[in-house]
């Protein structure tokens, strides 16, 4: 018996019917449907994408707070009272600049669309307007109505098809698709980034206490002054273990042009291999330069990637 994942991507040969009288306007779950490519690329085009799922809000708010929190401890604990002001001046610039950049790539990956497929298009008058040509088929998610591109999953959060869904994080309160993967690792690894970069400050100010009066360290009391120190301390290890796992996740996930789900499934391979360059400049643009690194440029995924039907 077929389990319902490969049932979903099945197709019968022949063209599809609607279920007259029964009032579906939607194509049958499993049929074989002729489609231009242009359809299988196209993707919702919304002015705004924000997923309203109360676990992932709320995942993506203690983000936020977690890193004020250490931009708090790390401004006014360590760098603040600190008598020697290159010191102060190089660190909190360095600091305050990657948590900048990690909190925008975050905002970025939260708001961006991962590459949700049009919603309900699979429908009877819809096809017949295409003026179809025969020998092609494509997939159809029998959950949100909509034609199914190849490497395209359903999230069962966002309620939408994802092109090359990789997983749905609750932390960026998004799927991470094609749009938005390049977002994701850049947040991953700056967060990453200025948990190191706090970790090896508490360790330098733990030492310059212990050698100076704790009084005159920090312009709290010495016990406050440790229990922010040490929370700081826990909280950046915490992150540094996950997100430095994490993105090194997903850059083996671009190189070997295999997202997580597919990973996970042990789908098998549909499309065409390339090297390891040409699967991170897919992610990060073309061609390579400073901006891979900004949460600001936009990538162009059209000229990298190109989703085909399979022929019959």
């Amino acid at each position: 018996m077929k389990s319902t994942i490969h049932r979903c991507r099945d197709v019968e040969h022949g063209r599809g019917q609607t279920e007259e009288g029964a009032g579906f306007n939607c194509l049958q779950t499993e049929q074989r449907i002729p489609i231009s490519k242009d359809v299988i690329t196209s993707s919702s085009a919304s002015a705004t994408w924000f997923i309203r799922d109360a676990c992932g809000i709320v995942c993506a708010v203690i983000t936020w707070l977690l890193v004020l929190y250490a931009e708090f401890v790390v401004l006014f604990v360590m760098l603040l009272p600190s008598k020697n002001l290159t010191y102060s001046i190089v660190n909190g610039t360095l600091f305050n600049t990657l948590a900048f950049l990690a909190l925008t790539s975050h905002l970025r990956a939260m708001c961006t669309d991962p590459g949700a497929v049009p919603k309900g298009n699979a429908t009877k008058e819809y096809i017949e307007s295409l003026q179809l040509k025969p020998g092609q088929v494509v997939y159809k998610c029998p959950k949100c109505c909509s034609i199914k591109p190849d490497r395209a999953h359903h999230c069962s959060v966002c309620k939408r098809c994802i092109r090359k869904m990789d997983h749905h994080c609750p932390w960026v309160n998004n799927c991470v698709g094609e749009n938005n993967q390049k977002y994701f690792v850049l947040f991953t690894m700056y967060i990453a980034l200025i948990s190191l970069h706090a970790l090896a400050m508490v360790v330098f100010h733990f030492l310059y206490c212990f050698e100076d009066d704790w009084t005159k360290c920090s312009s709290f009391s010495p016990p406050a002054t440790v229990i922010l120190l040490i929370l700081l301390c826990f909280e950046g290890l915490l992150f540094l273990i996950f997100t430095s796992v994490m993105f090194g996740t997903q850059v083996h996930s671009i190189c070997t042009d295999e997202t997580g789900i597919e990973q996970l499934k042990k789908e098998e391979r549909r499309w065409a291999k390339k090297t390891k360059w040409m699967n991170m400049r897919a992610v990060f643009g073309h061609p390579f330069s400073l901006l891979w690194f900004s949460p600001f440029s936009t990538p162009d995924h059209g000229k990298a990637e190109t989703y085909q039907g399979s022929n019959v």
